[in-house]
């Protein structure tokens, strides 16, 4: 049950002694908020680790007052947790934080629902890989990804297994991500007691904005902190571009004293030093509200899905549609083909099925052409993975 796990199995008596966070020793001229019950007070900026290909842009983000990174198991297979791990060493343990998502297996992205496949012990032990691969020593994070319905957030296997690694001193907090259903996964990991954190897709192009910011309310009462990703909405205003303004869609984010930080997925010097500047100033100029408000305008060749699965029944092959649509965004809006291959990896489109559909019947929320995205990303299952960048 939930209060089993959160009672006895999680007393700060069984668990390891950790050290305490300096507000992880931010240079003072940046702005800092609590991350819920955790203790830290964070920089307003994390870095979003997927496209960093070398130690040395992670030290240079942590000396310049980034101290907040996220990985994930399925970024470069593995190898960006070695690569966040490596530049990160030797450093003070109590002046940074780091947390990775560990996707289980056996989960359908569809239903956003558990098969039969998924074993809490196979979860252990991949969460433990990713520990190995850091080299820290433990991690800070250890998120759930794809969390949406209740049932898979307050799931009895996989609560035991995040409890378990918490009391054996593996990571110190729990949280999920969430890119769906999010305002149902917010509520169930409140009810929970036993997550600490939650990342959440959080842009101005979400349409029931107003109701995600009173869940999000909620779960901040609770003790949940909040993380944002997907800030930039896929970064261009469709494939082709132009660039959206950067500035202006951090800044509408951070306008939410509730979200604690936001994770940028940063890729180069120059936009590190940019994301720094930007915090210095949040309050939005009359140019960043109109960049802003032009990007808030929908287009069938958009980027950004809103994630509703409400494609999926209407689909005549039953495609994991927002999965596809966003690899379809990794791929153009943050140039990372090697995320958008991997993401699609669990989904077969060899029959090519969209070629044998001659109306789409899917109508999108966000007005895609649907039919034609897909067959577009679809291009990139056949291109060797050594062609493909980060």
């Amino acid at each position: 049950s939930i209060l089993g796990i959160s009672g006895a199995a999680l007393v700060p008596g069984t668990l390891k002694a950790y050290p305490a966070y300096a507000s992880l020793n931010a240079p003072p001229d940046l702005p800092v908020r609590p991350l819920g019950k955790t203790g830290i007070k964070t920089p307003l900026i994390s870095f979003g680790t997927s496209g960093a290909l070398d130690t040395g842009f992670i030290r240079s983000a942590y000396e310049a007052g980034i101290k907040m990174f996220f990985s994930a198991t399925y970024y470069g297979e593995g190898n960006n947790e070695k690569i966040v791990g490596e530049g990160l060493k030797g450093l003070p343990r109590d002046s940074f934080v780091v947390g990775t998502a560990v996707p289980p297996d056996g989960f359908d992205n569809r239903t956003g629902t558990f098969s039969k496949a998924f074993d809490p012990d196979a979860y252990i032990k991949k969460a433990e890989g990713s520990l190995s691969r850091f080299g820290l020593g433990y991690v800070d994070f250890f998120l759930f990804p794809y969390a949406g319905k209740r049932e898979t957030v307050l799931n009895d296997g996989v609560l035991k297994a995040l409890a378990q690694l918490k009391k054996q001193g593996k990571t110190r907090f729990l949280g999920i991500a969430s890119h769906s259903d999010t305002e149902e996964a917010l509520k169930a990991a409140a009810e929970s007691g036993v997550y600490d954190v939650a990342m959440i897709s959080y842009n101005f192009k979400i349409k029931n904005i107003d109701s995600l910011n009173s869940v999000i309310a909620n779960a901040v009462k609770a003790g949940i902190g909040i993380v944002a990703m997907k800030t930039t909405a896929g970064f261009y205003r469709d494939k082709s571009g132009p660039q959206l303004n950067s500035d202006a869609i951090l800044k509408w984010a951070l306008q939410n004293e509730n979200i604690a930080s936001v994770v940028s997925g940063m890729t180069s010097l120059e936009q590190l030093k940019k994301n720094i500047s930007m915090l210095r100033n949040l309050k939005m100029s009359e140019q960043e509200l109109k960049d802003l408000n032009l990007a808030m305008l929908d287009s069938e060749t958009g980027l950004y899905c809103q994630q509703c699965r409400q494609c999926v029944p209407q689909c005549t092959y039953n495609l994991d549609i927002p999965t596809i649509m966003r690899s379809y965004m990794y791929a153009y809006g943050y140039k990372n083909t090697s995320q958008a291959y991997h993401n699609m990896a669990g989904i077969d489109l060899s029959a090519k099925p969209c070629e044998n559909c001659g109306i789409c019947n899917v109508k999108c929320l966000a007005r895609f052409d649907v039919k034609k995205k897909i067959m577009d990303i679809a291009r990139l299952k056949d291109i060797p993975e050594e062609f493909l960048t980060a």
